[in-house]
């Protein structure tokens, strides 16, 4: 029994002590019996912060919102059965949006698999393709060997979550009973270090420069390009393309998720209306590019991958560091596996200064003639769901955080959130793009965001409302916006809405809860606004103030839609008057 309990205890001593020296310093722990030595000597490391969630489901976003925030990895820990079953729509989130996250399961040992013991499933391969690594550990033994094994597992197992592209790894424990470890034991995080530094550390993949010189001789004869970036977990890649922007005369078309709308950089080059005017059949057949140059995933806005998929004679160079490009259109003609800082660092340093022409100027014009239009919304008094963007960034500090949600939020982000020189970060989850553990990731971020500001319809808000928990326990600051259009907002949009007689039923499923309650259950404040002023007041105060605080403004969806509609084809009126006067 004593030898049992000293295996466990070195072991698995040996490998949450790995975790913490590869910095993966954060877990979220929902209860169980299986997983009881890891958590508690988790519990016990000082070098972890340790996270309660009940529900896995909303613990596995949790842990998103952290590992998205810290860009680091983070673990997950959860007992045997569906447990971990609960974590599959995280996991698939975080592979698809490249997140590293350490999920950890808890398992009975061999003996006790497929015998009919209780809380017993198979859990090899749970995940399936949603993990980069999958790892059937070793029982515990009470041996060097064995403490050896558990570290240098850790370390390939960290490893292969970092390497581009990022994603989740899984590592499967079993454990038999007893299952406390003992605390008394000496050394009892030193087994298995031995002389080794065990760091594991990523390197940058680089161009050729045989490559760069012919692509910069290439870009120096075409005139019309376009730089396009998308969802990029790169900080710093704001201030790179724009310079790479001022030196090749080329336009960013910047996806919201990229950050480059806003912050202290140079935005001279910045578009962020193309959503819009890129709707204008005019444009679309006149202005054709010779060259695309994208960074980071897909941009949200389906206009611009409409008019992406129509170049069909421009090139299409996709920079992905890794070597699974992402490239829905089907349009790339050159995938160049580089990090984006490095491509952008190569092109600036050996690129000439491109002479200013007309192509740049017309897509700044186009895009101010487009702002001019959509700005008149700020006068609107009707709860106009586009003017929860706009006046959300009005209020927000400098260094705030905007998290939108799937559905309609993230559309109307790309739609109607401006430049700004204030430096706001928005985030997303734009790896699947459901509508599931919103809230649960949102709060995750807020733990290294604060303030933080999430923009929910009501029915991703209902979702997830077991999340609301962690705001509770970790006493997390948060201001969550419930845009309460009672239903899909979004399928008004789609061609379903032109089928009356259903189209309630299985699409617009409006569900008519008050959230007042269940919002005070977990300790927070609610305020149902009734105008934009006391809109704004309450956003602002959220913000500035400590703990859960949810504001939600109600709208009307067939009156949205047809604001959005008004206003879309107001400005295609003015892009066409514009685009003819300057034919003439």
């Amino acid at each position: 029994m004593n030898n049992h309990i000293e295996a466990l205890s070195y072991y698995l001593g040996a490998f949450v002590d790995e975790l913490t020296r590869l910095n993966v310093c954060d877990v979220v722990i929902s209860p169980g019996s299986r997983s009881t030595p890891i958590a508690l000597l988790m519990e016990q490391h000082e070098g972890m912060n340790t996270y309660l969630h009940v529900d896995e489901r909303s613990a596995g976003f949790f842990a998103l919102g952290i590992a998205k925030a810290k860009k680091r990895p983070v673990a997950l820990l959860c007992t045997s059965g569906t447990a971990a079953a609960n974590y599959y729509p995280a996991v698939c989130e975080a592979f698809h949006s490249r997140v590293p996250l350490i999920v950890l399961t808890a398992d009975r040992p061999h003996e006790l698999r497929d015998v009919g013991a209780p809380q017993a499933m198979n859990q090899f391969n749970l995940y399936g393709t949603f993990v980069k690594q999958f790892t059937e550990m070793a029982l515990p033994e009470a041996s060097e060997a064995m403490y050896h094994y558990a570290r240098m597992t850790t370390q390939r197992t960290i490893a292969s979550a970092l390497l581009a592209p990022q994603g989740p790894v899984h590592l499967n424990f079993p454990v038999r009973e007893p299952l406390i470890p003992d605390f008394s034991l000496e050394s009892l995080w030193d087994k298995g270090r031995g002389e080794y530094t065990g760091v594991v550390q990523q390197g940058n993949v680089m161009m050729p420069s045989e490559y760069v010189d012919s692509l910069v001789g290439r870009l120096s004869h075409m005139e019309k390009g376009l730089i396009i970036c998308g969802d990029d977990s790169h900080s710093e890649i704001a201030a790179f393309a724009a310079e790479l922007a001022e030196k090749t005369g080329y336009p960013i078309l910047a996806d919201p998720l990229s950050n480059i709308r806003s912050g202290h950089h140079d935005k001279t080059m910045v578009i962020d209306c193309y959503d819009t005017f890129l709707r204008n059949e005019l444009l679309k057949e006149t202005w054709k590019p010779e060259v695309m140059i994208r960074f980071g995933g897909m941009p949200v806005s389906k206009a611009l991958t409409q008019f992406i998929k129509k170049q069909t004679k421009a090139v299409h160079i996709v920079v992905e560091e890794s070597g699974q490009w992402r490239d829905p259109a089907l349009v790339a003609t050159e995938v160049v596996q580089a990090s984006d800082i490095a491509f952008c660092k190569a092109l600036i340093e050996k690129m000439p200064v491109m002479k200013k022409n007309d192509w740049s100027l017309m897509w700044q014009h186009i895009n101010e003639k487009t702002k001019e239009t959509l700005r008149e919304m700020e006068t609107y008094d009707t709860a106009f769901e586009g003017k929860v963007i706009t006046d959300i960034v009005r209020v927000l500090p400098e260094g705030a955080t905007l998290f939108a949600s799937n559905s309609m939020p993230i559309r109307d982000t790309d739609s109607f959130f401006f430049t700004s020189d204030k430096n706001i970060q928005v985030m997303a989850n734009r790896g699947v793009n459901g509508i599931d553990g919103i809230i649960s990731t949102a709060l995750g971020a807020s733990i290294m965001c604060d303030p933080l500001v999430l923009v929910i319809g009501d029915l991703s808000f209902y979702h997830d409302l077991n999340g609301l928990l962690a705001a509770k326990l970790h006493e997390l600051n948060i201001t969550i916006v419930v845009v309460n259009n009672d239903g899909g907002g979004i399928f008004s949009f789609l061609p379903q809405y032109e089928k009356k007689e259903h189209f309630e039923s299985l699409f617009g499923t409006p569900i008519g809860l008050d959230y007042e309650h269940v919002v005070k259950m977990y300790g927070g404040s609610f305020s149902r606004v009734n105008g934009w002023e006391q809109f704004r007041e309450e956003v602002q105060k959220g913000t500035r103030a400590e703990g859960l605080h949810v504001v939600e403004i109600c709208t009307n969806r067939d009156e949205n839609l047809t604001l959005h509609r008004e206003l879309w084809a107001k400005t295609q009126d003015v892009i066409t008057t514009s685009l003819q006067g300057e034919s003439k």
